[in-house]
């Protein structure tokens, strides 16, 4: 089945061409946030519940969380002196002190025992996307590659494909894309059925000129985030510098069909608007 016609059965047909600069609190800590509140409990001992309450309330006021996590740290001991500073590294976050929290991240990944990779490798994570949100890639790529041998080490394989999608990120802004290629080869075989891996590959594989690879990957995205519009969008791009100019207008098109309000969208008409002023490539 051809590519557009992939696209055409499921209504959606590409990760954004266009680098996007990090948000004021990237997605990414976020999410680690949020899973690290739902399951300290299991991961930690009895502080967990401080843990829990210190991040609802960086959310709300990070200056309050920043000075109740510095005075529990000051009187923490063993295990609680960890989650002290992950509360202090995440509210540093939402004050947009990347620098300070990503050494605190870091600092609170080197105070974990060894009998919890897990959250090892979850404050590495932190740590390394606080330096990629404070626009430090290469200072980035060692907290990663730290927060990969953790998830191993726990035999947490779907963490540690997830962290090479970061490495692979953090490694494509330092450019250094063949390296990138390579993490983001190991994600792909660690979690086939992670379509944010086959994506950012095929995002990577045309900007390395093997378009290809790049449709294959974009296939196999496509075909497991069928209504992703970040998937429809770099389809799109791959068809228009493959000289498809129909197959990239219907890419473009399903974008406004599923997400016709998200920021792919605008990126598509923008597309759509540049195809109509060149007219149809030639095949």
């Amino acid at each position: 089945m051809s590519i557009a016609a992939a696209f055409l059965l499921a209504m959606q047909v590409g990760p954004n061409p266009a680098a996007t600069p990090p948000s004021s609190v990237p997605p990414e800590l976020e999410e680690q946030r949020a899973r690290t509140a739902a399951s300290a409990a299991s991961q930690s001992p009895s502080p967990a519940s401080r843990l829990i309450e210190c991040l609802r309330l960086a959310a709300k006021d990070a200056e309050a969380a920043y000075d109740s996590a510095a005075s529990w740290r000051a009187n923490a001991r063993d295990a609680e002196r960890p989650q002290a500073a992950h509360c202090q590294g995440l509210a540093l976050v939402r004050m947009e002190r990347y620098a300070e929290a990503r050494d605190t991240f870091a600092v609170a990944r080197g105070e974990v025992g060894d009998d919890n990779p897990t959250y090892r490798a979850r404050l590495g994570a932190m740590a390394g996307n606080a330096a990629l949100a404070g626009r430090e890639a290469a200072a980035a790529i060692p907290h990663f590659e730290l927060a990969i041998a953790d998830a191993n080490e726990a035999g947490q394989g779907d963490i540690a494909a997830g962290l090479e999608i970061d490495l692979a990120r953090a490694l494509v802004a330092a450019e250094r894309p063949e390296e990138a290629d390579a993490a983001l080869d190991r994600a792909r075989e660690a979690a086939p059925g992670d379509s944010r891996a086959w994506l950012l590959s095929a995002k990577l594989s045309r900007q390395l000129g093997r378009l290809m690879e790049a449709q294959r990957q974009v296939e196999q995205a496509a075909a497991l985030a069928p209504r992703d519009p970040a998937v429809g969008l770099e389809a799109g791009v791959i068809a228009a510098l493959a000289n498809r100019p129909e197959d990239a207008r219907r890419s473009f098109e399903s974008v406004l069909l599923v997400a016709p309000d998200g920021p792919e969208a605008d990126r598509a008409r923008a597309y759509l608007a540049q195809l109509s002023d060149v007219g149809a490539p030639q095949q």
